[in-house]
């Protein structure tokens, strides 16, 4: 009803990216709502972007409370203020509103691209952003996806990502190119979450506290998955670790998030059958848990929040692929690879694979 009423009464402005000044652009807002922790990181490149192109404005993030703190540190080089997006209460969304109406934004940005929130688009419009950019709409397998909410947005464009099989992180570049944010191959692969030195620290005294040799080999586990498809069987988890520990310098470090209890007790119960040694890391926060990642010699994950957060602190990588396409949402940086289902099923991938895989990227002989 809302949105019909603001279609009703808006008036069509005439605005072109040619008319924007970067020198006259102080404040820009990003609305990045949504609770999954992949898209919150996909959109890094857009964020190094947006910084690129504006580099004396001071940028604010509109985020879910369940993903903000990957981005929440004072390392954090392209984000200058996260506003929590609360809706739990009438006083909550209240207090949301007055933090947004603290700034007045030159810019504002919705960067859709996996869906399109009316949400995002009336928390944008209503921020009083000048000049507000995001998509019209996306040519899909099976047909176009119109963003209703698009007569909201100044700058707009059509897309057909899927068609062109276009990865999320220049999905996410491409909404930023509209307003001439753009990043070269070599600075996209210059982008990271940056570390502070307590959560290096934390990560050193991690594995100080549990290993003794230099020598090891630290490989990572990552059995879980929110969504049940996206999960590899903690049966081929616990072969593929019985092949990799038979190289004795090979030490396992399985994390384990919130949601991933179901799968972590069935490969509990499984490895200790098989007597495997490894260490557990369970809900550690998001940012140490970033930390211990980027220590790794290599991490295998499921297709899940955490393998994104190893992409972005550069760990070599084996992610896996079951019915979400790999060439859309796999982590590319150097020395991060994805083993990708023919059919679908992600348990069709066998634990053979990923091992020779392994062996690839390690340049090791087990």
């Amino acid at each position: 009803m809302a949105l019909k009423l603001l279609k009703s009464i808006s008036k069509k402005r005439n605005i072109s990216a040619g008319k924007i000044s970067p020198d006259k652009i102080k404040n820009i807002l990003i609305v990045r709502q949504h609770n999954q922790l992949g898209d919150m990181l996909c959109s890094l490149p857009l964020f190094a972007a947006v910084r690129k192109k504006f580099s004396n404005a001071e940028i604010t993030l509109v985020a879910s409370p369940d993903n903000f703190e990957i981005l929440n540190s004072p390392s954090n080089k392209y984000i200058d203020h996260i506003i929590l997006y609360k809706k739990d209460s009438p006083k909550s969304l209240l207090s949301f509103y007055n933090k947004l109406k603290k700034r007045k934004y030159d810019i504002g940005i919705v960067p859709s691209t996996v869906s399109f929130s009316k949400t995002s688009h009336l928390i944008n419009h209503l921020s009083g952003a000048k000049i507000r950019v995001g998509v019209s709409k996306t040519l899909t397998k099976d047909g176009h996806m119109i963003n209703e909410s698009d007569f909201l947005l100044d700058i707009k464009k059509e897309f057909s990502w899927d068609k062109e099989k276009i990865h999320q992180w220049q999905r996410n570049l491409s909404i930023g190119e509209e307003i001439g944010c753009r990043l070269s191959q070599e600075e996209i692969q210059n982008v990271s979450l940056n570390l502070s030195r307590s959560e290096i620290s934390f990560a050193e005294k991690f594995y100080s506290s549990y290993f003794s040799n230099d020598d090891n080999i630290f490989i990572g586990l990552h059995i879980g998955a929110g969504k049940p498809p996206n999960r590899w069987s903690a049966k081929n988890f616990v072969e593929l670790a019985k092949k990799l520990t038979e190289n004795k310098k090979v030490k396992l470090l399985v994390s384990i998030g919130p949601m991933d209890y179901e799968a972590a007790d069935d490969f509990k119960r499984q490895a200790a059958a098989q007597k495997l040694k490894m260490v557990f890391i369970e809900n550690e926060k998001i940012r140490n848990l970033a930390a211990i990642l980027s220590k790794l010699d290599l991490y295998i994950t499921n297709d899940t929040g955490t393998m994104h957060v190893a992409g972005f602190v550069k760990t070599k990588l084996i992610s896996l692929f079951g019915p979400t396409p790999g060439w859309e949402w796999a982590p590319r940086f150097a020395n991060q690879h994805y083993l990708q289902s023919a059919s679908g099923d992600i348990n069709e991938i066998s634990p053979v694979e990923v091992f020779k895989e392994s062996q690839k990227v390690l340049k090791l002989i087990f």
